[in-house]
C-alpha cells in the first residue's frame, strides 16, 4: 500500500532538487529533467510498499530516475549545441530553425548554490555529457558529481565495479578534452568582483549603444556566438562582431545582467517595444569573452526569474 501523498513529499522533498539536476546534467533539457522527476517520484510512491528499505532511499530515488533518464537517452538524438552541429556559417544570416532538432539548454542555478554545484551545472561540461554514451554519462555524474561510491554506482546501473571504473575513467577523459582548463567559477574568482562588474557593465553599454567597436574590446579572438534553436553560429572576434554589426545592432536592446548555469548571463529585450528575446549566457576566459550563448526559446526563459518589461 502506498503512502499518503502528504508522508510521501515530505520523505522525498529534500531530494527533488538534487534529482531534477541530475536529470539535467543527464539530459541537458530543463523540460526533459522535468518530466524525469516527474517520472521518478511517481515510480517511487507506487513503489514504496515494495521498497520496504532495503537500501538508501536516496540510492533507490537514483536508481529510479537512472533508469528515467536512460529511456529518454535512448528515444532521442543527444543534446548539444549548433557548432556541434555544423560548421560556422560563413555569411551574417540567420538560418530558419530546423524543427525537431533538440538543443542544449541552461540551467537556473544562481550564486546561493554551492560552488561545486554551479561549477557542474556550467554548459561547457553539461554540453561534454551529452557526447557520452549513456552508462559513462550516468557513472560520471553519480562518481565525481554527486559521490556516490563505486560499489553504489554498480548497484545503481546494474554491472560491477570493474565496468564502474572502466566506464569513468573513458568519460573522464572524453570530458576533458572538451571543456576549457579552468571553469567559470575559477574563471570569475581569478577576476575578481571589480573588473567583473565592469565588463559586465562594458557589455551593457555596447548592447544599449548599438557599439560594435565596443563589443570588440571585450571579445577574444577565437569568440563564438551561438544562438539555439537557430543552427547559425559565428566563429572568431572578426565574424561575431560583423554579424553584430548588420543584423543585430539595427535594433535597439536593453540588456539585464542575471545568472544561468551558474554562469554571467543577461537578459536581453529588444525594442522597440523591449520584449524578452533572448538568454544570453556568456562564457569568460583570461578576462575575455571566448563565448556568448543566445538562447532564444520563450520555453527556456520560463524556467528562470527574469523581470518582463
Amino acid at each position: 500500500m502506498s503512502l499518503p501523498s502528504r508522508e510521501f513529499e515530505a520523505l522525498v522533498a529534500p531530494h527533488r532538487r538534487e534529482l531534477h539536476a541530475y536529470c539535467y546534467r543527464m539530459l541537458g533539457s530543463l523540460q526533459d529533467a522535468e518530466d524525469a522527476v516527474q517520472e521518478t517520484l511517481l515510480g517511487a510512491w507506487k513503489g514504496m510498499a515494495g521498497f520496504q528499505g532495503r537500501s538508501a532511499l536516496k540510492s533507490w530515488l537514483y536508481r529510479i530516475a537512472t533508469n528515467a533518464c536512460l529511456r529518454v537517452i535512448d528515444q532521442r538524438p543527444a543534446r548539444l549545441l549548433p557548432y556541434d552541429r555544423a560548421p560556422a556559417s560563413q555569411r551574417s544570416v540567420v538560418e530558419p530553425v530546423i524543427e525537431g532538432v533538440p538543443w542544449l539548454e541552461p540551467y537556473p542555478v544562481t550564486l546561493d548554490a554551492s560552488f561545486e554545484q554551479r561549477e557542474s551545472l556550467e554548459l561547457a561540461f553539461v554540453a561534454a555529457l551529452q557526447h557520452l554514451p549513456a552508462a559513462q554519462r550516468a557513472a560520471l555524474i553519480l562518481r565525481e558529481v554527486l559521490e556516490f561510491s563505486a560499489a553504489e554506482v554498480a548497484e545503481l546501473l546494474a554491472t560491477s565495479v570493474p565496468a564502474v571504473n572502466s566506464a569513468l575513467q573513458r568519460a573522464k577523459s572524453a570530458v576533458s578534452a572538451r571543456v576549457p582548463p579552468l571553469s567559470q567559477q575559477a574563471t570569475l574568482a581569478q577576476l575578481g568582483d571589480a573588473a567583473r562588474q565592469a565588463l559586465v557593465q562594458a557589455y551593457v553599454n555596447a548592447w544599449a549603444q548599438q557599439d560594435s567597436h565596443a563589443l570588440v574590446a571585450l571579445l577574444a579572438e577565437d569568440a563564438r556566438f551561438t544562438m539555439p534553436p537557430i543552427p547559425s553560429w559565428f566563429d572568431g572576434r572578426e565574424a561575431v562582431v560583423r554579424f553584430f554589426s548588420e543584423p543585430v545592432f539595427r535594433s535597439p536592446w536593453r540588456l539585464e545582467p542575471t545568472w544561468a548555469s551558474g554562469q554571467l548571463a543577461f537578459a536581453a529585450y529588444q525594442g522597440p517595444d523591449f520584449r524578452l528575446g533572448a538568454l544570453n549566457v556568456v562564457s569568460l576566459r583570461a578576462g575575455k569573452i571566448s563565448e556568448i550563448t543566445g538562447f532564444l526559446d520563450p520555453a527556456v526563459h520560463a524556467f528562470f526569474s527574469l523581470p518582463r518589461r
